[in-house]
């Protein structure tokens, strides 16, 4: 039996750190603003399937494009 993996969506995203902000100062911030996190630039990233660790990963910044580079792979997701 042959499967078809061409229409299983996958959500993949990428956690570069993480800010807790008072709902007050998010709503008054404007376009281009600026939200400070609480990583560095060297920090690994945790790469995310639909919501759900899989990964940690490297940022990868050539130029004018970022990148994310898998380092490691998170085994026992569920």
């Amino acid at each position: 039996m042959a499967s078809n993996v061409d229409n299983v969506k996958v959500e993949i995203s990428v956690v570069l750190g993480r800010s807790v902000i008072p709902m007050h100062q998010l709503l008054r911030m404007g376009r281009g603003a600026v939200i400070e996190l609480d990583s560095h630039q060297d920090d690994p990233v945790q790469i995310l399937a639909n919501d759900k660790p899989v990964a940690r990963g490297e940022i990868q910044i050539s130029g004018d494009k970022i990148a994310v580079s898998v380092v490691d792979l998170i085994r026992n997701y569920e």
